[in-house]
């Protein structure tokens, strides 16, 4: 009995109860944390430290697959990981079975950030929204957004204390536009940090946004004229002052549906366009102007009237008549002006009346080469009245003629100094002159240096088609010293003459006093002269008669 006792101790001895036991195998599961990308694969390998384990596996709804398994392992493939999940890998080792979990997280890093800007085109002093987000990111706790302006940043957003469930990854900023902000760059910076999962830092960035300010406060004028003629040219333009970038206004002119070519122009806040129009139909139409810029646009009309009024006609029967020719001169208004306008003709007694030509009988005169004739009409159009002239040169033809005035008969050179033989012909056409100097032709176009051999008669022909006429001017030469003895004896004679006028006066002021004492001798004097005459008379007489 004690014998059969021992071995039952033995054995119990030998074999540990079960407390021992599960206090000796321990459950594992590899990897400890498990990060696994959306829609990816995951290894997961469960082991045991008991040598001989009994039932094992891993409970999860995720898609699993045993892939390999050892003594004290099994390894097992998780597909299509697309949701956070706790996993459990048990074993059991002598009827006591032992658990351990493995938290799975997904992640899915911020591959698209998008940035918009509400609107692209804001107004001066006006509010704009810059927003941004990621349309599939997580885990959403560990995500950080920052909006950026240029390089300064403008706001950031993280999402730690966020419930996952209820947020979307985005963050929304409202701003107030200044004029410094035009064209400035705008972005969205996300970054997805899983440090705390073991994992790394993604970061992806927006495409730049440009953000762009304007200001629009008036309205576009247009000048032009209110009356434009047919087929004439006429400048046009249209200004847009206050208007913010004013280089990038778009303008847009049309008269009716005839788009008019532009030359647009831009200086501080002010743009404008000028543009060149010719109307080619009559009446009432419209010059309109289109001004845009962003989403901004704005179009200005202004009513215009094409009328047609041609130059007036001006006749004159003989452009180029004889001296002494009867002509008419007429003056009329153009078929195409509508309703007829009323004539003036220049040098016509009379007004025309309403519609009727304006007329002027002339006999021509030698007086009347390059005289002008103009025919004025004037219309009323629009309460306005407009004129237009048409002026004509009259030629009149006549044989040349050689006047005094323009070729003198007598003409005094100066001897050593640069002369010209001065003639100069009248007539129409113009005559040519041909003159000569002792039977030889004389160069009276160049200058010469007068000579004593330059003496004599010059011959001088003025000829044109209507006739011929003649003149004979004498050319003295004098010297420079007769010019010099001249002078000196005009001199001379005008001090003489300021002399006697002198004493004259003189003499005539004196005291009465002194006047009358010089009388008898003045007496004597004077009867002794008139004796002395007598004598001389007499003696001549005698002389005559040979006593």
């Amino acid at each position: 009995m004690e014998m059969l006792l021992f071995c039952v101790w033995a054995l119990l001895a030998l074999n540990p109860g079960p407390g021992a036991t599960e206090e000796i195998f321990e459950v594992s599961v590899w990897p400890d944390q498990a990060l696994v990308k959306l829609g990816q694969s995951l290894m997961i390998n469960c082991s045991t430290t008991c040598p001989d384990p009994g039932p094992s596996g891993i409970e999860t709804y995720l898609k699993k697959t045993q892939v390999d398994k050892g003594p004290q392992w099994k390894e097992f493939l998780l597909e299509d990981v697309t949701e956070n999940s706790v996993l459990q890998c048990f074993f059991s080792c002598a009827g006591i079975q032992k658990d351990t979990s493995l938290d799975i997280t997904v992640y899915q890093p911020p591959e698209q950030v998008i940035l918009e800007l509400q609107p692209a085109w804001v107004a001066m002093d006006e509010a704009f929204t810059v927003k941004c987000h990621v349309p599939s990111v997580a885990p959403l706790e560990n995500l950080t957004l920052t909006l950026l302006q240029g390089n300064q940043e403008l706001h950031r957003k993280d999402f730690m204390n966020l419930a996952v469930a209820s947020q979307r990854a985005e963050i929304t900023i409202n701003v107030k536009a200044q004029r410094e902000d035009d064209r400035c760059n705008f972005s969205c910076r996300a970054e997805l940090d899983l440090s705390s999962h073991g994992g790394g830092l993604f970061h992806s960035s927006s495409a730049i946004k440009v953000l762009r300010i304007f200001e629009f406060s008036q309205s576009p004028q247009i000048w032009v004229s209110s009356l434009l003629e047919i087929g004439m040219a006429e400048a046009v333009s249209c200004e847009l002052a206050r208007v913010f970038p004013a280089r990038e206004v778009m303008f847009h002119m049309f008269l009716g549906d005839q788009e008019l070519s532009l030359f647009v122009s831009w200086k501080g806040d002010t743009a404008w366009a000028n543009a060149t129009v010719r109307a080619m139909e009559t009446g009432d139409q419209e010059l309109s102007c289109l001004v845009s810029l962003g989403p901004m646009e704005q179009k200005t009309r202004e009513p215009v009237h094409v009328y047609s009024f041609p130059p007036p006609i001006l006749e004159i029967e003989e452009l180029y008549p004889l001296a002494g020719t009867d002509i008419n001169v007429t003056c009329l208004g153009h078929v195409l002006t509508s309703p007829s306008p009323t004539l003036r003709l220049k040098g016509a007694p009379d007004l025309p009346a309403p519609g009727e030509p304006a007329w002027l009988l002339l006999t021509t005169r030698e007086e009347d080469n390059g005289r002008n004739f103009s025919c004025e009409a004037s219309l009323e159009v629009q309460g306005q009245r407009l004129s237009k002239t048409t002026a004509v040169q009259l030629h009149v033809l006549y044989k040349p003629r050689l006047e005094e005035s323009d070729c003198p008969g007598n003409q005094t050179w100066v001897k050593g100094t640069e002369q010209l033989l001065a003639c100069v012909p009248k007539g129409n056409p113009t005559p040519t002159l041909v003159c000569t100097w002792n039977g030889v032709i004389f160069n009276f176009e160049v200058p010469r240096k007068a000579t004593q051999n330059h003496t004599g008669t010059y011959c001088c022909t003025a000829s044109n088609q209507l006739g011929s006429v003649s003149k004979d001017i004498a050319v003295i030469v004098r010297g420079l010293d007769e010019g010099i003895s001249s002078t000196i004896f005009v001199i001379i004679i005008v001090a003489l003459g300021v002399g006697v006028i002198t004493i004259a006066l003189y003499l005539n002021y004196r005291p009465c006093k002194i006047e009358r004492r010089k009388l008898p001798y003045r007496q004597k004097e004077k009867n002794k002269e008139e004796e002395s005459q007598f004598a001389v008379q007499q003696a001549e007489k005698c002389n005559a008669h040979n006593c």
